[in-house]
């Protein structure tokens, strides 16, 4: 398998893929049924055999338009581990409910689950050729690495290489970009503040919430950091001048919100009153509740040696 694509396309995943592969894989690894004896593992002659994660596959399409290959959906596949075949017939029954409700989308490649490319993959891949002649392949590690920062999932093409004076197919890497549209966002910012399974008190999922919020902000602090080193290194003359790079910059500066205009600080000022007026009322609130309970408890401990003495309650 060689280091990288020299095809020169540009692919865009959407999370809708990634959510669907990762469903995928779960569901049927739930509905694996070990042995009674054995959970993970099994021992036979005494050695201790680890159980073989499940592999799931299915098809990705999306729109290719020019250089960039867009994945926005996928859809699964029943595949023969025997004959390491898939099922032709379900295969184009699925292609063809897909064209109905999606008539510019097109079958791009598939996808499965596992660590690394395997040898046997590459028969699936060739029987995809008459539908797409140059199909990627969608690979999602399941594997849990706390250690690894960047998503688990790796696109791959296939090229022609002549090894050993013998042309061979092989999988080569290509680099890709995560694409997202408004309804995507939503769905995947209501999953991330979905309500723990424990139930969760609401200072946990305000904690969250804060973290999450601090995080972004830092991640944006962060890049925006790197753009700034990189335009005072170009300044300098230590990086060459790339007017291309420049202007997609200068875009990119542009989203960012305008803090110096005169109304923005106003309407800064006047959110942030509101909120230390609320933050105090609440505290006020707060504090009145405590002392009306404290003084609820004290006239009911001293009522009756109030009436015997002769003395008042207290307010």
């Amino acid at each position: 398998m060689a280091s990288s694509s020299s095809s020169g396309l540009t692919f865009k995943l959407h999370p809708l893929v990634i959510v669907n592969i990762s469903d995928h894989y779960t569901r049927v690894k739930s509905q694996m049924n070990p042995p009674p004896l054995t959970s993970t593992s099994a021992t036979v002659n005494g050695v201790e055999h680890q159980q073989q994660a499940p592999r799931v596959y299915g098809c990705v399409i999306g729109v290719q338009r020019g250089r960039t290959v867009e994945i926005f959906n996928s859809f699964e596949l029943l595949y023969d581990p025997s004959t390491h075949s898939l099922d032709r017939p379900f295969l184009e029954k699925k292609q063809e409910l897909y064209k109905k409700v999606f008539p510019h989308f097109y079958i791009l490649g598939w996808y499965s689950t596992g660590s690394d490319a395997q040898e046997s993959d590459m028969h699936i891949h060739k029987a995809l050729m008459d539908i797409n002649e140059s199909p990627l392949y969608v690979l999602l590690n399941p594997t849990i690495n706390p250690a690894q920062k960047d998503l688990p999932v790796t696109i791959y093409e296939s090229e022609l290489h002549v090894i050993d004076g013998i042309p061979q197919l092989i999988f080569v890497c290509s680099s890709y970009t995560i694409e997202t549209v408004e309804a995507e966002r939503i769905s995947v910012d209501h999953v991330a503040h979905l309500k723990p399974s424990d139930g969760g008190s609401a200072a946990t999922q305000l904690a969250a919430h804060l973290t999450g919020i601090h995080s972004a902000i830092k991640m944006l602090n962060s890049r925006i950091r790197v753009l700034h080193h990189y335009l005072v290194g170009m300044q300098k003359g230590d990086i060459p001048c790339e007017n291309s790079l420049l202007r997609q910059v200068s875009s990119l500066l542009r989203r960012l919100p305008a803090i110096e205009s005169e109304k923005f600080q106003d309407d800064f000022l006047m959110e942030y009153n509101d909120t230390l007026l609320i933050t105090y009322l609440a505290m006020f609130t707060n504090c009145s509740s405590t002392m009306n309970e404290l003084v609820d408890k004290f006239n009911t401990a001293y009522d009756r040696h109030s009436r015997r003495g002769g003395r008042t309650a207290f307010i």
